[in-house]
């Protein structure tokens, strides 16, 4: 536990060092324009929206960008042979991620509670928020694994967007209105994720309530398992190991 909290606040440091901390920031004042810009007082539908493309987008992109920092610097190599435990250092990088978007959560909330009209619960949405962060910061991890540089990354994650996000996006905004797709989607985690984010609005019913938890933190578990098998082939390949 002691050596995961200093792992934890290096990570913090490196965020900062990194202006990834400094990025974070400027995503949450865009989302801050999207809604100053829109005429909708009460903005109880977007808001949902707004959390979905950013605790699924940026959660890949942030656990990847810091892996391809962390990769330049040689640092893979060190931890190799450093008494690092593998499980506290991939802990460490969703921890951080999830923090990230808490912190968008909550700057996006203030705003909207002095600015705008919402009926959200901040619980509710906090739990889809970490929950939907921590399988997406997972699933960054594994575009990391399987991609040669920033740019691979990049793509994989396009590719990810095109495949999972985009189809449940158009379903939310009810541009796909074909019944058997609205159930083939539900096999999508993304579908999951926008049931979980919009779930405070009293829009899901207990079954898909239910079905989408279990789904991401089943999912979650199973994909934490994979990347920890899988990080020391990656740390040896990549660290030239």
């Amino acid at each position: 536990m002691h050596n995961l909290l200093l792992l934890l606040v290096g990570e913090y440091k490196r965020m900062l060092e990194y202006k990834i901390a400094a990025a974070s920031i400027v995503v949450a004042l865009i989302w801050i324009g999207v809604l100053y810009l829109t005429e909708i007082t009460d903005i109880t539908f977007i808001f949902p929206l707004l959390l979905f493309i950013d605790t699924t987008s940026m959660a890949i992109l942030m656990v990847g960008v810091t892996i391809f920092f962390e990769k330049q610097e040689g640092s893979l190599r060190a931890i190799l042979v450093a008494p690092i435990n593998k499980t506290d250092y991939l802990l460490t990088k969703i921890i951080s991620t999830i923090t990230a978007s808490i912190f968008t959560l909550i700057i996006l909330y203030l705003y909207s509670l002095l600015f705008k009209e919402m009926n959200l619960s901040i619980f509710g949405l906090l739990g889809a928020v970490i929950i939907t962060a921590l399988f997406h910061a997972l699933v960054g991890i594994i575009l990391s694994y399987y991609s040669k540089d920033f740019t691979g990354l990049l793509m994989n994650m396009f590719k990810y967007m095109l495949i999972f996000m985009l189809p449940a996006l158009l379903d939310q905004v009810n541009i796909i209105q074909h019944e058997l797709l609205n159930k083939i989607l539900y096999l999508s985690p993304t579908k999951a994720a926008m049931v979980l984010l919009y779930a405070p609005t009293g829009s899901a019913s207990s079954g898909e309530l239910i079905y989408s938890l279990g789904y991401l933190v089943f999912g979650s578990v199973i994909l934490f398992i994979f990347v920890i098998k899988l990080f020391d082939s990656f740390a040896a390949r990549e660290g030239g190991v």
